[in-house]
């Protein structure tokens, strides 16, 4: 039984610049490993400062004539990369998956709710017109959204075809050109995403991608034509980014970590709450920001918990759940179970050592659902952001209790409150500080043209990286003020 389709031959990576694909000089070419059999599938390289250089220049002749262009007239490339990655939906899934350890239809999933993102942007032509009003007599004032102009987005490993596109449809539209450093874990759908809006007929230089690590990454930062960065990753780096970038006189939005907050209140519906509770921390084998990793027990729900153990347990990795991005992520979350052991939690669902059957994914890296109870809040599973399928149990008495839990954590990205209660559900609504909650759903993710982003350690810098508060981050705006003649009838501004 296979679980994904692997590429048949192993894709050499390349970046694009000028609308060419160019391999940079003197790179190192780093393997490109499949979570689900450790062989390798792509090879990419690791671009140098003067490399990065090199994308930049080749991407600045395409902003003056991009910015120019009415807004509408840039939606039309969009729509076609929009009909373009409807067709190749199941390929960019399969490869997606490939890379990234996620099942075919979580990377379908991602690379619809990048659709869903597109959509948005395409809608900018109506919905952003700008502003413009008569002030006083012979006075008018407007706006104008203008452009940043050449900007960056830096994206991790666990969706390699959401994140970049919560960024560069809406980017694009606005009239920016957009430069992409995805994660050299999964390098390959950034390459056929950029194969598809060469393909969209975007003007060379107008979307780049520059592939690399830590060396790319600074380069982007430090480059004095990059007007703003979007990172996503883990809170120490997207702190460190966001002060270099702030620095340089940059805009940056850097969207960090997280420990989403699961609550159950006694009277929760028993089986929507069990389900939603595993589908949230075993989804994408627990590697993504919006996973509740955490869950609140309030008062006695120990028919609920067991049965969320119960459903967790039958969940089969490979076919039910994907595997883990590398080996050393393996190790690290194996070793954290065991710390959580060793300072008290029950390991009432122990993961370590499942892997699917069958020879060919033996090499894989694997990690099965993993549950720990009586979790004290100071534990290091209780706090520390752990990026995998493992979920920890803490047990309060009262709602109060509960969220006090929530709020003690630096993260403010998610948090869930399971019940049918109206009033208990408004008092966690208004009593967690999360940037998104949910009432009876696990993973509270908004639908556009609701925005993404969290609050605290989860977020530095101002707004959110898609909806209408996206806009303000990927432009400026220019304010005009008008007169054509003197008037005698005007009031003082005339």
């Amino acid at each position: 039984m296979s679980f994904v389709e692997l590429p048949e031959n192993v894709v050499l990576c390349r970046n694009l610049a000028g609308g060419e694909w160019r391999m940079p000089e003197g790179a190192t070419l780093l393997d490109v490993r499949s979570p689900y059999t450790g062989t390798v599938i792509g090879r990419v390289p690791l671009t140098s400062a003067a490399g990065v250089d090199q994308v930049v220049e080749a991407a600045r002749p395409a902003l003056a004539s991009w910015r120019m262009l009415p807004l509408r007239e840039r939606t039309q490339h969009l729509f076609r990369f929009r009909h373009l990655l409807e067709k190749d939906l199941s390929r960019l899934a399969n490869l997606a998956a490939s890379e990234a350890g996620k099942t075919v239809a979580e990377a379908r999933a991602g690379l619809l709710k990048g659709l869903e993102v597109c959509e948005f942007a395409l809608s900018l032509q109506n919905l952003d017109s700008g502003s413009h009003l008569e002030v006083s007599r012979g006075v008018t004032c407007e706006y104008r959204r203008e452009p940043m102009g050449i900007v960056a987005g830096i994206t991790p490993f666990n969706f390699p075809a959401m994140v970049p596109m919560w960024m560069f449809p809406i980017s694009v539209t606005l009239g920016n050109v957009f430069i992409l450093k995805p994660s050299e874990k999964v390098p390959l759908t950034a390459c056929a995403l950029g194969e598809l809006m060469r393909e969209a007929g975007y003007p060379p230089g107008v979307f780049s991608i520059v592939h690399g690590g830590k060396e790319a990454v600074d380069a982007l930062v430090a480059h004095p034509d990059v007007k703003a960065l979007a990172f996503v990753g883990s809170s120490a780096v997207a702190r460190q980014v966001y002060v270099r970038g702030s620095e340089r006189g940059k805009r940056v939005l850097a969207l960090g970590g997280a420990k989403n907050h699961l609550i159950i209140a006694p009277d929760a519906d028993p089986e929507l709450t069990a389900q939603a509770v595993v589908d949230s921390f075993t989804g994408c084998a627990g590697q993504r920001c919006m996973a509740g990793s955490v869950l609140v027990a309030v008062g006695d729900v120990g028919q609920v918990l067991t049965d969320i153990v119960r459903r967790a347990e039958k969940l089969e990795v490979g076919p039910g759940m994907g595997a883990i991005i590398d080996k050393g992520s393996v190790d690290r979350l194996e070793q954290a179970i065991a710390r959580a052991e060793s300072e008290g939690a029950s390991v009432v669902l122990d993961g370590r050592g499942k892997r699917p059957k069958g020879e060919a994914w033996a090499g894989g890296h694997w990690l099965g659902p993993s549950i720990l109870d009586h979790v004290r809040p100071d534990m290091e599973a209780a706090r520390r952001e752990l990026f995998g399928p493992v979920l920890s149990i803490i047990r309060v008495p009262t709602l109060s209790a509960a969220l006090a839990v929530e709020n003690a954590s630096p993260y403010g990205n998610a948090a869930s409150i399971f019940t049918t209660s109206g009033a208990v559900a408004q008092a966690v609504v208004e009593g967690v500080n999360a940037g998104m909650v949910g009432v009876n759903v696990g993973v509270p993710v908004p639908r556009e043209p609701f925005s993404f982003g969290g609050t605290g350690e989860s977020r530095f810098g101002h707004g959110d990286i898609t909806g209408p508060s996206s806009l303000d981050f990927w432009t400026q705006l220019k304010k005009v003020t008008r007169k054509w003649s003197a008037r005698t009838d005007g009031s003082w501004m005339s």
